[in-house]
């Protein structure tokens, strides 16, 4: 049965730079790059060596503790380079095309019709399956298990993020077909999250439900927390919109086709420039952007308070629907320390005028200010609508206490679900990076 959910705490930052909701093929990319690290908690065993052909869908590299975990070329061509870094950690499987559309074809299959076995066996033979995220941990879902649920978050609400609508413009067979096919994987429901006015309220085989808030709504966490918490030893998968469609496409048509729709936003694109942008997975962020002054403007991809830095000639993340351009933040306010001095900075704290007066902001990476040992009461807990005590569990997880972690809610949350907590925090804590650190933990300790 359908739920409406209504978030209260959190933050809206809102942000100069948001991207027309215009959809153009970007500028075809020379080399794509599968990166590794884009997959948290895979060691990546090679299948395809340096110089091999291959096509489009083609399995390059696997899971060493998943082998049924395949990770596939996303255009045909050549593998022309595996990046490597220390110890031989393979950091970047570069392929380079070649201007053909051989593609391997795993076969028409019609996901209403299909069982749970025919779905998750051409999901793994493909290389959909990493579109696939377990909770918790947050990592590739085991490809043995079998979830409580899946949730699919069509809500946006990180500042600048692409909006799952315009994403989807024109694809909703595909979503469909996706859904249809997820629905066979569980044991209980596919639930999508919208937002009141959806392109998606008439999906079948799913629970569609509409929430209202503030940021993190749209974290799928969020969602999970309020509709289905996770308790120990629960699974429940998390998908992206756009990789719901991409794993329609595979049933519809039997190739493994995996389209990202890109919205460049943010202050240092030109305004003519930000738009929506449709190319594929593991494409090169110059196609984009082109060549980028690095030291002064920073490169995300993703949003600005989750994403990941790119230099020139770097490749767009795997999961990623946004790149976003700011000024670096590499000048310096004299007195900034002093309140209602830097009145163009969101504050939440109301240190500036900015609070009062509204309206879009611009920002930049400054920190505006160094770690410091002041921790604020009831701060963190403004800014996260689970039911758990944030403080707490980010000391747990630096104490790297075990029980106690469990006991405050380690399950349920991923390091997205404390980014506002990264921007409002009075400490300048990394909440994000001492949460994942306490996932990791859980993951070698617990499993």
């Amino acid at each position: 049965m359908s739920k409406d959910i209504r978030i209260r705490k959190g933050l809206d930052l809102k942000l100069k730079g948001e991207a027309d909701k215009i959809i153009v093929d970007a500028p075809p990319s020379s080399i794509y790059a599968i990166k590794p690290a884009d997959f948290h908690a895979v060691v990546p065993k090679l299948i395809l060596k340096e110089g091999t052909a291959v096509k489009a869908g083609e399995p390059v590299f696997y899971s060493k503790y998943d082998d049924k975990v395949k990770f596939s070329a996303p255009v045909s061509g050549i593998v022309s380079e595996v990046l490597r870094g220390a110890k031989r950690r393979i950091l970047e499987v570069k392929i380079t095309t070649n201007g053909s559309d051989e593609a391997i074809n795993y076969g028409k299959l019609n996901p209403s019709d299909a069982n749970a076995d025919q779905v998750r066996s051409m999901i793994l033979e493909s290389g959909c399956w990493p579109f696939i995220i377990q909770r918790p941990y947050s990592i590739i879902a085991n490809s043995n298990d079998i979830p409580k649920g899946i949730f699919i978050s069509a809500y946006a609400t990180a500042p600048l993020a692409g909006d799952p609508e315009v994403i989807l413009a024109g694809k909703l067979e595909a979503f469909q077909a996706g859904v249809t096919a997820l629905n066979k994987l569980t044991s209980g429901s596919v639930h999508i999250c919208v937002g009141k006015e959806s392109i998606l309220k008439n999906i079948k085989d799913a629970e569609v439900h509409t929430i209202k808030g503030p940021h993190p709504a749209g974290n799928v966490g969020i969602q999970i927390h309020k509709l289905d918490p996770i308790n120990m030893g629960e699974r429940v998968w998390t998908v992206g919109p756009e990789d719901v469609a991409i794993i329609g496409n595979l049933f519809l048509t039997g190739e493994f086709k995996p389209e990202r729709t890109i919205a460049l936003v943010g202050t240092d694109v030109k305004e003519s420039d930000r738009k929506y942008y449709r190319t594929l997975v593991g494409a090169n962020v110059n196609t984009l952007v082109g060549t980028v002054d690095t030291n002064n403007t920073r490169i995300i991809s993703g949003d600005v308070l989750t994403g990941v830095k790119l230099s020139n000639d770097q490749f767009i993340n795997f999961y990623h629907n946004t790149v976003t351009l700011i000024p670096e933040g590499n000048e310096y306010a004299f007195l900034g320390w002093m309140p209602f001095t830097r009145n163009h900075v969101p504050s939440n704290a109301g240190t500036s005028f900015s609070k009062l007066l509204g309206g879009k902001r611009m920002v930049d990476t400054n920190l505006n200010g160094e770690d410091r040992a002041l921790v604020v009461t009831g701060e963190m807990e403004e800014m996260m609508p689970m039911d758990i005590y944030p403080l707490q569990l980010i000391k747990a997880c630096m104490a790297g206490n075990i029980e106690q972690m469990e006991n405050l809610g380690i399950y349920e949350v991923a390091p997205e679900d404390f980014a506002l907590i990264d921007f409002t925090n009075t400490s300048k804590l990394e909440a994000q990076e001492v949460i994942r650190l306490g996932l990791d933990l859980m993951i070698t300790e617990v499993g």
